[in-house]
């Protein structure tokens, strides 16, 4: 069944590394606590882009595999990044020209009036083209209660690309589960040309604890083990509020605790203060937080 291409083996292994596949692996398991499920799809699909890029070089009969993705999770999971890190992988392995990735929503796509959407359309896919677009929120592209809505005409070039332009352009679309479901169900052409649903987890307290460090180990900050108890507390309330967003609820409680920190440090200094001091998120920059003390102002508190 060989076709004209390369007689010698390949070896994948030795793909896998020096195509700098296992790099962006490794980089989205330092980048990213958890999401396991997330991951294992990721790797599942390197091996079968290594494998068919194998094919080609042996000549094999193939042709350019669907890439277009569904990302379906709760805000804060992760998507964007993991999208990132796609982009990166599907330009090592040569499936995209240039790797970069262009993040929209509606108002990106749709116009406000006639003869308006297509041409912004256009020029998003134009800028995308070469690597990825991801469409956040996809499912407000389709709004059928507005029949003024301009939404359809940008559906309607999207399928068109997608589907003549896949081996220079991977779509991801991205959203609640749900509300995904739902917009699958009202348009088939997005769900026929979808190959690849990955799914989002919400992330373990325990997991959102680590993030938090993480976080804040990135901007040379530190909980002492008095904040680290009290985040392990906030967490879990945090979580049983209203518009929780994961890890990014996670970061605007700690840009919270930050303000509360130097407001901490600034009333009290009377002297010079170390790079200790400066760098040590204590408990009461969490625990002053109105998450702790329940009631309506804590449900109005995203932080």
């Amino acid at each position: 069944m060989e076709q004209g291409g390369d007689t010698e083996p390949v070896d994948l292994r030795a793909d896998f590394e020096t195509s700098g596949v296992r790099a962006v692996l490794d980089d989205l398991d330092r980048e990213l606590i958890g999401l396991a499920p997330v991951k294992q799809r990721i790797r599942e699909t390197a091996a079968l882009l290594l494998v068919d890029r194998a094919r080609k070089r042996l000549g094999l009969a193939q042709e350019t595999p669907t890439l277009h993705m569904s990302f379906t999770g709760n805000p804060g999971t992760g998507k964007t990044t993991v999208a990132l890190k796609m982009a990166d992988l599907l330009h090592r392995l040569g499936y995209v020209r240039k790797g970069h990735l262009v993040s929209v929503t509606r108002d990106d796509l749709v116009g406000q009036y006639i003869g308006h959407t297509a041409p912004k359309t256009k020029e998003v896919l134009k800028k995308a083209m070469g690597g990825v677009l991801f469409i956040d929120e996809a499912y407000y592209l389709y709004r059928p209660e507005n029949e003024r809505d301009y939404g359809q005409e940008a559906i309607e070039i999207l399928l068109q690309v997608m589907e003549n332009n896949r081996d220079d352009l991977v779509v991801i679309l991205a959203g609640y589960a749900d509300r995904m479901e739902r917009f699958f169900s009202s348009n088939p052409g997005f769900r026929s040309r979808i190959a690849h649903h990955i799914e989002f987890p919400d992330y373990e307290n325990d997991e959102l604890l680590h993030i938090a460090e993480q976080m804040l180990a990135a901007q040379n900050y530190t909980l002492s083990e008095g904040a680290r108890q009290a985040m392990a507390e906030y967490i879990p309330l945090r979580r049983g509020q209203r518009h929780f967003a994961n890890a990014r609820s996670i970061r605007n409680a700690l840009d919270r605790a930050r303000l509360r920190q130097a407001n901490r440090l600034f009333d009290a200094a009377a002297g010079p203060l170390g790079a200790a001091e400066l760098s040590t998120i204590e408990a009461e920059d969490i625990r002053a937080s109105r998450v702790f003390s329940g009631g309506l102002d804590a449900q109005r508190d995203t932080t």
